[in-house]
């Protein structure tokens, strides 16, 4: 296994400090040291030192880091633990080294389009004549239905596409392997797909996160504006094409990291929230937040996110929280299978149907 010299002083910097010990949301759910930014860049300087081999319990270490990027907002000397591990990621795929269960979820990608191995949702229907279209993602396609959003949007006026065969936009292999030839193709792939489209609305963050960020240092061009949905139906409100009445309830945003921390994108939801009712925040929010769940993730450590979406239920209650409101589906999924007697978690777009 061979690193960069960046991620060397990354791993070797990181491997002699605590600091982020208590941000992790995996290493607060299982509660074991291995799950630590530290601890990970401790075994890490030690392949890379060729002191020891690139064993399997290291690799799945590597796979036990849901990439929130927590660590990297809590340091304050600029140390990127996220960087040097999806660097390890990359380099077990390129020594034939992957996981079981990794090369499971690839195969899936490439014979089903998801990386759970489900067929096309039959409840999604098929809108296609508009110059914007509506980016469902990879986890709405394989694991729910946006309904509720698309009825949203349909209330707002707003004409849109639904693709039949939605390509894929690349997260997943960037989540699972990194910067591989193989996670640039699909990308390409999904630039090319949507090449006839003004504008693109993404209704899952991942995609969001990887069409802004990763398609740019790539060097994919995307010939169409992306806008996650969150941002676009704050427009929606603040335009006066939704038109919603306030009410007296409390609402709590769950800030999805990836708008958080990767995008920046913080206030669009305290728009809507604040529109529909009064906004009580987490203990933790904003670039703050503490991640509530991970599909991908869920698919071979259950038991560890099913805690880390209890651990958030918990400090929601911590602050009196009743309804907490997401905008990521991954998080929604994960909430919503472990909402705890009195308490409700609602998406973005339910929230603001209620007040309409």
């Amino acid at each position: 296994m061979q690193f960069s010299q960046k991620s060397r002083e990354h791993i070797e910097s990181c491997r002699f400090c605590w600091m982020c010990h208590h941000i992790c949301p995996i290493g607060n759910a299982t509660g074991l040291e291995r799950n630590t930014a530290r601890a990970r860049a401790l075994g890490l300087s030690l392949v890379a030192r060729d002191a020891i081999e690139y064993t399997d319990d290291i690799i799945d270490n590597v796979y036990e880091c849901s990439l929130c990027g927590g660590c990297v907002q809590d340091c304050t000397t600029g140390w990127d633990p996220v960087l040097f591990t999806k660097e390890a990621r990359l380099g077990a795929a390129l020594d034939g080294k992957l996981p079981a269960y990794v090369q499971k979820m690839l195969q899936n990608l490439q014979e089903k389009g998801n990386v759970y191995g489900a067929d096309k949702n039959p409840n999604i229907p098929v809108l296609e004549d508009s110059e914007t279209v509506f980016f469902l993602g990879e986890d709405v396609r394989a694991k729910g239905c946006a309904k509720n959003a698309v009825e949203l949007l349909k209330k707002a006026g707003v004409k849109f596409a639904l693709l039949k065969d939605e390509p894929n936009s690349g997260y997943s292999m960037d989540f699972l392997v990194g910067a591989a030839a193989e996670t640039k193709a699909v990308m390409e792939n999904c630039a090319k797909a949507l090449s006839g489209y003004k504008k693109i609305i993404c209704y899952d963050p991942a995609d969001a996160k990887v069409m802004l960020r990763e398609y740019k240092e790539w060097g994919i061009e995307l010939n169409a504006e992306v806008v996650t949905f969150t941002a676009f139906v704050a427009e929606l409100i603040q335009s006066g094409a939704l038109k919603v009445k306030k009410s007296d309830k409390k609402l709590t945003p769950q800030d999805s990291p990836l708008l958080a921390r990767d995008l920046e994108e913080i206030q669009p939801i305290r728009d809507i929230l604040s529109a529909c009712g009064e906004v009580s925040e987490m203990l933790l929010f904003g670039k703050d937040t503490m991640l509530a769940g991970h599909l991908i993730m869920n698919e071979y450590l259950p038991a560890v996110m099913k805690k880390v979406a209890e651990n958030r239920w918990e400090n929601a209650k911590n602050m009196d929280a009743t309804t907490v409101v997401t905008e990521s589906p991954a998080e929604y999924l994960m909430l919503k299978a472990t909402q705890p007697e009195g308490m409700e978690v609602v998406t973005v777009e339910e929230a603001v149907l209620a007040c309409l």
